[in-house]
Formats: C-alpha cells, sequence, structure tokens
C-alpha cells in the first residue's frame, strides 16, 4: 500500500497538506523479528506498514499477551507516546520483513501547530486508533473464542498463513489445543 492511500484512509488532505506531510515521511526496512516499539520507553516515530506484518503485545509473568495485529496500510504506533508523549505499554514486533513509512511525532506535532488541516488529521489518526482499541477491548471481554477468531479471519484473512499459531492463540486468550479445536470445528 502506497503512502497515499495510508494517509487518505485515515483522513483526505488537499494537495499541499498532503504533500508538507511527505516531506516528513521517510521510507525505511526493517528486517522480521525486529521490536520496533519498545514497552517502557517514549516512542519517537510512528509507522504505516507499507508491506508486511506486525503484532502488539505485553509481557506479563514472562508470558507474552499479543493483542493487536498490523498489515499493510496498518499504523505501528505508541498512542501514549503519540498523544501523551509518555512511557509506552507495548511491545510491537515486526513478524515478517518490513517495508515501512516512518513519521517523527516530533515533527508531526510542529505541522499540527502549522496547519489546522494536517492537525485534524492528527486528531482523526487518534480517534481511529481509539475505536480500533476499544472494538479488541470489547471483543475480548463479551465475544468467545470462536467469535474473535471469526472476526480476526475477516479482517486479516491471510493471518493464519503469515502468523505463528502461539501468537494468534495468544491474541484470542485461549491456548493452542483450543484454537485447534476452533479451526478443526469451522472447517
Amino acid at each position: 500500500m502506497n503512502i497515499d492511500q495510508i494517509l487518505d484512509k485515515i483522513y483526505p488532505l488537499s494537495a499541499k497538506s498532503k504533500l508538507v506531510l511527505k516531506e516528513n515521511i521517510i521510507e525505511v526496512s526493517f528486517p522480521k523479528h525486529l521490536i520496533i516499539i519498545r514497552a517502557d520507553k517514549v516512542e519517537k516515530n510512528i509507522y504505516f506498514i507499507k508491506k508486511g506484518i506486525a503484532r502488539t503485545f505485553s509481557t506479563i509473568d514472562d508470558n507474552e499477551i499479543t493483542f493487536s495485529f498490523g498489515k499493510e496500510g496498518d499504523t505501528i504506533a505508541s498512542l501514549k507516546s503519540y498523544i501523551a508523549n509518555q512511557k509506552g505499554y507495548e511491545n510491537i514486533e515486526l513478524l515478517e520483513d518490513c517495508e515501512l513509512y516512518e513519521l517523527n511525532t516530533e515533527n508531526l506535532q510542529n505541522l499540527f501547530n502549522e496547519s489546522i488541516e494536517i492537525a485534524n488529521w492528527g486528531r482523526k489518526f487518534a480517534e481511529q486508533e481509539l475505536i480500533k482499541a476499544e472494538e479488541r477491548l470489547i471483543s475480548r471481554q463479551f465475544g468467545t473464542a470462536t467469535e474473535r477468531y471469526n472476526e480476526l479471519l475477516k479482517n486479516y484473512p491471510d493471518l493464519i498463513q503469515r502468523v505463528q499459531l502461539g501468537h494468534i492463540a495468544s491474541y484470542l486468550g485461549i491456548t493452542q489445543v483450543s484454537l485447534s479445536r476452533i479451526r478443526t470445528n469451522i472447517k
């Protein structure tokens, strides 16, 4: 997915504002298994996935709990760092070699001060990320593991081929054995 498509998906900008924003975005590549964002650190960049997949997780009692995945067109960000300039609670690992678009949050904050249109884009970005987090929370609290698995397949149809089943089971809050049962019952 190219940067214009990603920016437009968040909030349409005029050609002039989009150009100004794109002047602050660089294309970067990182290898599989890199932890691109670390917990307990103020993250200075947000990323948009051009190609690849990532997972967001936290470690509790030496167990990694996956709570989201990102694919082409999605964002990699610590919202706590982005919004409040505070240390985040999440780790984000690249599950494939990835091509990303990188945007420095300090530069972005400066653009917010210079352009109400870009500031509105930033607000829409935060709103969309908040809604995604809320939807994940509600699904986790009220949906069955089978419902969550079906929702995951709907939103990420190729995820099963691209991600270890252990990460998927962790995301669903179940064991790999339970995931195998769910997958068998769905086929």
